[in-house]
């Protein structure tokens, strides 16, 4: 059976991804990220040392400009898609758990298989990128979002 038109204008409407290859585009998004990551990192009380295998981006001296607020560097696509992964592990943190759990949770020792015995901070410093993703799906996963 064919879906109607009723049910066809009652699907979501979804923004085409933005083309993080373009310089302009991430130089666009860079200072709205940098200033999400930076409250992130406020919020889950992260080390220099933590902050920077997250974000993939640049020095220990790079880290602390951009903490001043004193770099006015572009992201590359990998530093936004980890910025935009930790964003979204974080609302899906607050939606699943009440606040001191929600900010707790990455620091936590974990044993749930798919962490690897590790805290879910240690595991995504560990895999980078899919397991950011792989942890953003968890929680939404946990929650029925998937």
């Amino acid at each position: 059976m064919a879906p109607t038109a009723a049910v066809l204008d009652e699907r979501p409407v979804t923004k085409p991804l933005p083309d993080l290859s373009i310089e302009a585009k991430r130089a666009e998004l860079s200072p709205a990220a940098i200033e999400a990551f930076l409250r992130l990192c406020g919020i889950w009380h992260l080390t220099a040392k933590q902050s920077l295998a997250l974000l993939g981006e640049g020095s220990e001296r790079t880290w602390f400009r951009i903490k001043a607020r004193e770099w006015d560097g572009i992201l590359s696509q990998d530093s936004l898609t980890r910025v935009s992964a930790l964003v979204g592990l974080y609302k899906g943190l607050h939606l699943l758990f009440s606040d001191p759990l929600a900010e707790e949770w990455i620091r936590r020792p974990n044993t749930e298989e798919f962490f690897e015995n590790l805290s879910p901070l240690n595991f995504m410093i560990a895999g980078g990128i899919p397991a950011m993703l792989q942890t953003r799906g968890y929680i939404d996963a946990l929650r029925g979002g998937v």
